[in-house]
């Protein structure tokens, strides 16, 4: 690096409010009136749609995200073992921006949210009569399954996908000195004319709207979940004006957030919420059926480790069940949707960690994170059924997957507590992964961002807002659940080439970089 770039380099990293980029601004929100409009007007045909594109894409090009997934499993591992392994993202004498604590916390506060609360108390409820691999409903096998299931799908392949784009955007921030901390930082391999060249905006573009729709599962989801036990502890009526208030105070507290920053906002909701949880789980495990729960959990934890190449590659080709489509690739697209924002905001904390450290981290403390929450949590609800303590599956069929969750935890001792404690922790979940993601949308609508600068003020605030539009939307419109996850998909499935051309990118740059080191080690 040039003497006087560097020198450039170092003073405008001291600005505190970075130029925007006002073409990514205004795309992104025309395109956000332009989805969102149609489906407020017309919600019915906005459902038939989403839910049609939906089926086209899981029945004709579902494989490509069981394909996608097992390809990013082999290549991080890869990664991991070889001599990139230990290349620092920064400077050689640099030293972890956070605590290994806080590091944790914030990646898995971003990169799960509220929505693993939702799935780890009830989603072993939709196995148990539908399980994979054929099994009979209901059978002790099936229920085995059943609480297995939940531990792969928020499991290693799931923090693989968000780990690429982390590292690929990490490398070119850090050791390259690219100043954009955008989705196309990672692909600056293929960018001849820049980031900022036509194919970069496109890039970019493509993870705005990705984010804004990814975030809208995440939000639908946690939403009637929040207000279910609102409702129960206050005596509320929970229809759609009490989501639509819980979203609003969501919004006012990340977007509170977002203005302190990211060491006084993110920080500090993630180390409380995680200390939180911990608590909450330590409780429900010490109070509830211990000993079903850890053998449960073990039992789980085995048949995946022994089942784990299968899981990866059954595509249920000849019975064609349709488990595959509704949960697997689901889960897939879900991942591929939030990678780019995920990977975004773990680059931006990473600073100091190696490549190995990066990649361990995400795969093991993120997947032993989720996987707690499943086996405690899960297993609860779980024994909760089968000692007809409490018919929650019927409770899900009969109402809906939130009021039976508010169940699950009113039915424990000191049940209103628990279901209080919950729901708060639920809020802060919600808090933090939006909060990120306005810093995300805010740092890739800035034309320049270097490693110590943070985006404007406003523009963190103003993301903040706009992101609870399109969530506000589907909310409304007829067909529930299913419509909000249909979304999850249509939107994802661009980001499949995106990731290959991180691949890519990211490896080319590695060995030119290493090629250029060794030669000038030699000389």
């Amino acid at each position: 690096m040039p003497h006087q770039w560097k020198k450039k380099f170092m003073t405008k990293s001291l600005l505190p409010i970075s130029r925007v980029d006002w073409t990514i601004f205004f795309s992104t929100i025309a395109s956000l009136l332009v989805v969102s409009i149609p489906i407020v007007s017309a919600p019915e045909a906005a459902g038939r749609t989403i839910n049609l594109a939906y089926d086209v894409i899981t029945d004709n090009l579902g494989i490509l995200y069981i394909w996608y997934a097992v390809a990013l499993l082999v290549f991080l591992t890869y990664l991991a073992v070889s001599r990139y392994g230990s290349i620092k993202l920064g400077e050689t004498d640099s030293q972890p921006e956070f605590s290994t604590f806080s590091w944790t916390g914030m990646l898995f506060c971003t990169g799960v949210g509220a929505g693993l609360l939702y799935w780890s108390v009830i989603e072993w409820g939709f196995y148990i009569d539908s399980p994979p691999f054929h099994l009979t409903p209901r059978s002790n096998e099936a229920i085995e399954w059943a609480a297995t299931y939940g531990l792969f799908h928020w499991g290693i392949t799931g923090w693989a996908i968000y780990c690429l784009p982390a590292l690929a955007i990490a490398y070119p921030f850090y050791v390259k000195k690219v100043p954009y901390l955008r989705l196309s930082t990672a692909c600056s391999h293929f960018l001849p004319k820049g980031i900022n060249s036509k194919r970069g905006r496109i890039i970019d573009f493509l993870f705005m709207i990705n984010l804004i729709g990814g975030t809208g599962t995440s939000l639908g989801l946690a939403t009637p979940m929040i207000a279910a036990g609102i409702a129960e502890l206050s005596g509320l009526s929970h229809d759609f004006v009490l989501e639509m208030s819980l979203v609003l105070f969501c919004v006012v507290i990340f977007a509170t957030s977002a203005w302190l920053g990211l060491k006084k906002g993110i920080k500090r909701l993630s180390d409380f919420n995680m200390i939180a949880a911990l608590a909450l789980l330590a409780f429900v495990l010490t109070a509830g059926p211990t000993l079903f729960i850890l053998k449960t959990g073990t039992n789980s934890v085995g048949l995946v480790l022994q089942n784990f190449l299968k899981m990866n590659t059954w595509t249920d080709p000849i019975a064609n069940s349709g488990f595959i489509e509704s949960w697997t690739i689901f889960y897939w697209a879900w991942w591929v949707a939030y990678a780019p924002f995920v990977g975004i905001f773990v680059a931006r904390i990473s600073y100091g960690r190696t490549i190995r450290q990066v990649i361990l981290g995400m795969l093991v403390f993120g997947s032993m994170g989720a996987g707690l929450f499943f086996i405690i949590l899960g297993n609860y609800a779980l024994h909760l059924e089968i000692s007809e303590l409490l018919n929650v599956t019927e409770i899900m069929r009969e109402h809906s997957e939130s009021f039976a969750i508010t169940q699950v935890f009113l039915s424990m001792p000191l049940g209103n507590i628990c279901l209080a404690a919950f729901c708060i922790i639920s809020i802060v979940f919600l808090v933090t992964t939006y909060d990120s993601a306005s810093y995300t949308l805010a740092s890739v609508a800035t034309q320049e961002l270097r490693a110590a600068e943070d985006p404007a003020r406003w523009q963190r605030l103003f993301w903040a807002v706009v992101l609870a539009v399109l969530p506000l939307s589907l909310m409304y419109v007829d067909g529930g659940q299913r419509v909000i996850l249909a979304t999850t998909i249509v939107v994802s499935l661009p980001l499949l080439a995106v990731g290959i051309l991180m691949c890519v990118s990211l490896m080319r740059s590695l060995r030119e970089d290493n090629h250029h080191l060794a030669i000038k080690a030699e000389t």
